[in-house]
């Protein structure tokens, strides 16, 4: 019976708040994706939205319609563990837990120093990258408190795990990648790329996949770095054709053999390629400003995210796996990464 108030509280709840979205409170029971919006930096106004497949709409401020407050300053980044979901809000220092069926906060995870990726290594611990600090944060998933460092002697940025091996990417000024055994949290090796890893993805062969952007001042050309996972060395290097080469959001197909990123528009790249094209995007941003990027790993839906000026609400677009525009969303302020919510992840 109480179980049943609850859920009949957090519904009525729901229904109350949300605003322009039907029958709040069942969304989460198919398959979507949510979008992290990061608001306006020092304006605490950052939020989660989810778009569901199966009704075709997105559910704005869905955080600050089931616990009453706001999600934080610049939330970043997101991982699913178990019964609970990780928000990391990187200008709060902190994350977010919250229930992965009701979005209940559960705890808030305080002291971090500039969280920015969280992944998770095992049913027990996570590591989470930081922007300022020479350190990854460990955190145990069984109480949901800090519980340790990984000096690794660089700020970090994004994260790949493979077996007992994570790959954490020295983005800001830097040009290694540093490799940790995720058994013991020791750093074990350093993997030298090119200047600024952005972000990583792990093909079908177990090759990791590097994207250097060469710098913000374009001083240095961007790269694609390939590393093979078992000896950590370089096997290619991918450079763009020209320093103004910009890109960004390193993501894969499902099927591991398609990498997909953003520079002026959404671009591919088979896994096998030799070197970067310089022909037109696959998806060009046609009047849009794409800022982040999604691959659904089942059907192969592409989505991007339009950030518009970085003051109003922004938008969420879904093209299919042939480029073709499927629906165009109205988000929050900064729409920003975006994790895909199966229907086998919430049985």
């Amino acid at each position: 019976m109480k179980n049943l108030f609850l859920f009949v509280s957090v519904f009525v709840f729901l229904l109350s708040c949300t605003k322009e979205n039907d029958a709040p409170g069942t969304f989460l029971e198919g398959s979507g994706v949510f979008i992290i919006n990061e608001g306006n930096f020092m304006g605490g106004n950052g939020s989660l939205s989810f778009y569901s497949y199966d009704s075709a709409k997105i559910y704005n401020e869905i955080f600050l319609n089931v616990n009453g407050r706001p999600l934080g300053d610049v939330p970043n980044s997101m991982a699913i563990s178990g019964e609970r979901i990780y928000i990391v809000v990187n200008n709060s220092g902190k994350i977010e837990v919250v229930e992965k069926n009701t979005l209940e906060s559960v705890k808030t995870i305080t002291g971090l120093n500039s969280p920015r990726h969280i992944s998770i290594i095992s049913n027990s611990k996570a590591y989470v990258s930081s922007m300022y600090s020479d350190s990854v944060a460990v955190i145990d998933l069984s109480d949901n408190k800090i519980s340790g460092y990984i000096n690794i002697r660089h700020t970090s940025e994004a994260i790949a795990v493979l077996r007992n091996r994570a790959y954490i990417a020295n983005w800001i000024g830097g040009r290694e990648v540093m490799v940790i055994n995720t058994d013991n949290d020791k750093v074990i090796d350093s993997i030298e790329v090119a200047v600024e890893p952005e972000s990583m993805v792990i093909d079908k062969n177990k090759t990791l996949w590097v994207l250097c952007n060469g710098g913000w001042m374009r001083e240095n050309f961007a790269e694609l770095i390939a590393v093979n996972t078992s000896t950590n060395d370089v096997e290619r290097k991918l450079v763009f054709p020209t320093k103004m080469s910009s890109p960004s959001c390193l993501q894969i197909a499902g099927d591991g053999s398609t990498l997909y990123y953003l520079e002026s528009g959404v671009r591919k790249i088979k896994t096998d390629a030799m070197s970067v094209s310089a022909s037109a995007p696959f998806i060009p941003e046609a009047g849009h400003y794409f800022y982040k990027l999604a691959v659904n790993p089942v059907n192969g839906d592409i989505l991007t995210t339009d950030a518009v000026d970085y003051q109003q609400k922004g938008h969420l677009l879904v093209y299919s796996s042939t480029g073709i525009l499927k629906t165009d969303e109205r988000t929050d302020i900064i729409p920003g990464m975006m994790y895909f919510r199966l229907n086998s992840d919430f049985n």
